[in-house]
């Protein structure tokens, strides 16, 4: 299934054009919005400006089937958004976990390093 561009004016704050990209994208709305206002801030005002009245212009609006009455985010595959707060608390647990594994691997290689197995394999590669 091809996906196609869209501005989404029922979940965009102006013409839809950042609603659209995150949903084509499958990303948050505020992350594109926060990219579109750092690239503004960073000197590309006028590029930004202009793109986003070309976006305007040129993209058609999302088909009336296309939209939903529900959340942006029920939209994509009932992601969690991270103003509900449980995305951040899922993130939060997932760190933790990848942190706990990467500790304990970080540990795993510590005692082979300081073991004499390791000690006698650099000798025998050393030969």
């Amino acid at each position: 299934m091809s996906k196609t561009l869209y501005r989404d004016p029922v979940h965009g704050k102006i013409w839809g054009v950042c609603a659209g990209i995150a949903n084509y994208f499958n990303v948050e709305i505020w992350l594109v919005r926060i990219i579109f206002v750092s690239l503004s801030l960073f000197g590309f005002c006028f590029i930004v400006i202009i793109a986003y009245i070309a976006a305007t212009l040129l993209l058609d609006k999302m088909p009336q089937e296309d939209q939903k009455t529900d959340t942006f985010n029920e939209m994509r595959f009932n992601k969690p958004s991270l103003k509900e707060g449980r995305a951040s608390r899922q993130l939060l647990a997932a760190i933790a976990t990848r942190t706990n594994k990467m500790e304990q691997e970080l540990v795993r290689m510590e005692a082979y390093v300081t073991s004499n197995e390791f000690e006698l394999n650099r000798k025998f590669k050393q030969l």
